[in-house]
């Protein structure tokens, strides 16, 4: 079964986030593994050259930043972990610009934090620059921006950030490598009748009472921060797989379809998802009215909203809002993501996208909602 499952998901997954831990990145706080990075930009290079679109998120700014200031214990007060992550990113993102460079690709460091991805306006911003790298052929590196975070606003590890940068790009798996083989029914090192997990549901409540304990000194995350990663990366249609990150040729063997490590699989499909969720909005900020051209466009062809059939704009919504799609009579015919607010749709209704830059002062998408980012309601 598992087989089976594994060569659909990860065989056919274009876009992928890769997610590797503190303890791997920096080979349990020796300073960064030079070696192990390499072969997983090896890897990434194949990929990206293959045409698939991968992302890397990468722990270890504040572990290298400690064997740096030649620290052996994690620092607990907030100021003594940020400049340490200050020093750390320094090494961190130049080791993988190196690599991906000596593989013949680009890189390119993106540092998030929690506010980033809570602020509508801030994430389409993140998500376009990600969207816009890998159709650039570019791999981003993404760490937490431990310099400027706090506790109140911290991911709390980056198997959570993983999930969330998958829910961001939409991405159609997640691969989290860890010092573990995968997910056993109890830890090993205590239980020798533990049973390893070839095969689960995400969100299944009985795997998170399988994931006891603790991260390691080095890091913050544990099995369990991984199994609530990969229930958080289903929301959004990803599958999860949990492999040991110093498998040979880890990353291609399970883009070729070989069952490595614990996969937990997505309940729900990514466009199905995703539409769901704009279908279950009960409040919206706003509406536009189209003509019978657009309507019949938008319900009949599966076509993306263009501004020039809007005939009227209601409410206030702001980009990235879920709004209303409504017909001449009032009925409506669909909903999706706005990708201009509702003054600038007042100024581009029915206009064609080459008046777009003289109204506007700068030339955005051509569509008011794309047909990605909507969802017939019938």
């Amino acid at each position: 079964m598992q087989e089976i499952s594994n060569s659909s998901i990860l065989l056919n997954a274009r876009r992928i986030v890769v997610k590797v831990g503190s303890s791997l990145v920096t080979n349990e706080g020796r300073g960064l593994d030079a070696e192990a990075i390499g072969q997983w930009c090896e890897q990434l290079a194949v990929l990206s050259k293959g045409g698939r679109e991968v992302i890397m998120v990468s722990s270890g700014a504040i572990a290298e930043g400690m064997k740096r200031l030649g620290w052996s214990t994690r620092p607990k007060a907030i100021h003594e972990l940020q400049a340490a992550a200050a020093v750390g990113q320094m090494g961190l993102v130049q080791m993988y610009e190196t690599k991906l460079r000596e593989n013949g690709v680009g890189s390119a460091q993106v540092l998030l934090t929690h506010a980033d991805l809570a602020d509508r306006e801030r994430y389409l911003n993140a998500r376009s620059t990600l969207l816009s790298l890998l159709s650039f052929g570019v791999v981003p590196v993404i760490n937490e921006n431990d310099t400027v975070v706090n506790d109140e606003i911290k991911f709390g590890d980056n198997d959570t950030l993983g999930a969330l940068v998958a829910n961001l790009v939409e991405a159609d798996a997640l691969i989290i490598l860890t010092d573990q083989k995968g997910l056993y029914t109890a830890d090993p090192r205590k239980d020798p009748a533990a049973c390893f997990v070839e095969i689960g549901h995400a969100g299944d409540a009985a795997l998170e009472a399988m994931a006891g304990g603790v991260g390691s000194s080095i890091g913050s995350g544990g099995m369990i921060t991984k199994i609530l990663a990969a229930k958080r990366a289903a929301g959004s249609g990803a599958s999860t797989v949990i492999a040991w990150g110093r498998e040979p040729s880890v990353l291609l063997r399970l883009t070729q379809g070989e069952a490595i490590g614990t996969l937990l699989v997505a309940q729900t499909a990514k466009t199905q998802a995703r539409k769901q969720w704009m279908a279950d909005h009960l409040k919206m900020r706003g509406s536009v009215t189209v003509d019978a051209g657009a309507a019949a466009k938008v319900a009949g062809e599966d076509k993306s909203l263009l501004p020039i059939g809007m005939t009227a704009v209601q409410g206030e919504f702001s980009r990235g809002d879920v709004i209303a799609i409504l017909a001449a009579d009032g009925t409506e015919i669909a909903r999706g993501l706005a990708n201009y607010s509702s003054a600038e749709a007042r100024l581009i209704c029915r206009k064609s996208s080459s008046e777009f830059e003289k109204l506007l002062g700068y030339t955005g998408e051509s569509e008011m909602v794309h047909r990605t980012n909507l969802v017939l309601m019938r």
